[in-house]
């Protein structure tokens, strides 16, 4: 079968949605990936669609693959199911290489699903490590009227204060992160998506400040994109009450679920465990090294 390639354009957006959604249910028998979450990667600043992106296309036009780089240190590849066993995965990664390598990195992370065993295999035959675990993490979403702790307020989202928001979040990841975005890149991440809703997020107020942020995106189920509280306001349930009133928000719209990412650099598990989250499944990120 002849396969042809060609950069990325951000009218592919849906149907390389369609193609991860597609994997999903063939590993796990469902999609959870956001409708608008590939448009929003390839609008990201330090991705270049003519140089950072290929789109693999099979005879008749359908799209079998794509891949995309950023910044020559992360990657993000994958294959649809229909076109497994033709070789494009070995045919991406080495296009994944090439581009990292022509930007002067050394290394290049990619994040695989635990269940594609082929693809995992691929990483670990070509020398990658082990960096990190990812746990997509679930709980049903329920109206639950809990007492807020003392001195906290919660509130949708406040335009107003979206800059505050992002300096709060990004002090919150800063510990495990390589990179702060800037607040254009977060907005187009996160409250500029078609997907994001103003009223299922919450902001927590102590006084007048800003202690606490949930974003909030729509899907098949409610997806947290970002929960954040800021360093002088832990240890006082501010992330439950938060998690609590975004749940009640997602039950309102018929969603019987939420769901969040989290991974072993942030070392948060545990306090999401105790937030009533399970792990659902993960993912590992590797990193290969030129």
């Amino acid at each position: 079968m002849e396969f042809t390639t060609r950069p990325a354009t951000l009218d592919d957006a849906h149907p390389i949605y369609e193609l991860m959604a597609a994997a999903e249910v063939s590993w796990h028998g469902q999609a959870e990936v956001v409708p608008d979450s590939v448009a929003a990667d390839l609008r990201r600043p330090l991705i270049d669609l003519a140089l950072d992106t290929l789109v693999v296309e099979a005879p008749g036009g359908e799209l079998a693959g794509w891949a995309w780089v950023h910044d020559g240190k992360r990657s993000q590849a994958g294959v649809h199911p229909a076109y497994r066993g033709h070789g494009l995965g070995p045919r991406l990664l080495d296009w994944i290489e090439a581009r990292s390598r022509a930007v002067g990195s050394e290394w290049v992370a990619q994040a695989v699903d635990d269940a594609d065993k082929a693809g995992t295999k691929l990483l670990r035959t070509r020398g990658a490590e082990v960096l990190a675990t990812n746990w997509l993490l679930e709980r049903p979403a329920a109206v639950e009227s809990r007492e807020l702790p003392d001195g906290v307020r919660l509130d949708a989202y406040d335009p107003e204060r979206a800059q505050e928001a992002h300096e709060l979040i990004g002090t919150a990841f800063s510990a495990f992160q390589s990179r702060r975005k800037s607040f254009e890149e977060w907005s187009e991440l996160t409250v500029l998506r078609s997907t994001f809703l103003p009223a299922a997020t919450t902001f927590a107020y102590v006084g007048d400040e800003l202690a606490g942020v949930v974003i909030a995106l729509d899907g098949e189920e409610g997806y947290v994109e970002q929960l954040a509280v800021s360093s002088d306001h832990r240890g006082r349930g501010i992330a439950r009450a938060m998690l609590d009133r975004t749940s009640a928000e997602f039950a309102r719209l018929g969603r019987d679920t939420i769901i969040l990412w989290t991974h072993s650099g942030t070392g948060a598990l545990a306090m999401y465990e105790h937030l009533g989250l399970r792990a659902r499944r993960s993912t590992t990120v590797h990193r290969l090294t030129f």
